[in-house]
């Protein structure tokens, strides 16, 4: 059996209204130091937000969306925080905030494969039966 390695990780969420609290799981953040892994899975989910809010500017919430795999990745095109260590961009993607997209509190697990992992998570978070 292959050596575990630790990880974190953090939901990606969408809050159409923050004053209603309701959202919608959009993506998974996960990182883990030892692999030199930081990468993220979201998606948009069009029926489930205009439920919650029909006048939703979905093409502003995928901009938004979109932009944090390529942070994650540190694509040139993400500004700046896409230049900062693969921990910092964890840090600085994971932070609370108060906007219509959110993060849930940060969870550890473990795996062999970060990569499988992040699959995994994304498909239990997100993806609905």
């Amino acid at each position: 059996m292959p050596a575990l390695s630790s990880f974190d990780y953090a939901i990606v969420r969408v809050v159409p209204r923050v004053e209603r609290g309701e959202l919608v799981n959009a993506g998974v953040i996960l990182f883990c130091l030892e692999k030199d892994f930081l990468a993220a899975r979201v998606e948009v989910n069009e029926p489930r937000l205009r439920a919650l809010w029909p006048e939703i500017d979905l093409e502003l919430v995928r901009q938004h969306l979109e932009a944090i795999p390529k942070i994650c990745a540190g694509s040139p095109d993400a500004g700046p925080i896409a230049r900062l260590s693969l921990r910092e961009r964890f840090h600085w993607l994971v932070a609370p905030r108060s906007t219509m997209i959110q993060v849930s509190p940060v969870h550890a697990g473990l795996c062999d494969q970060p990569e499988r992992a992040l699959d995994e998570l994304f498909c239990q978070a997100v993806r609905l039966p």
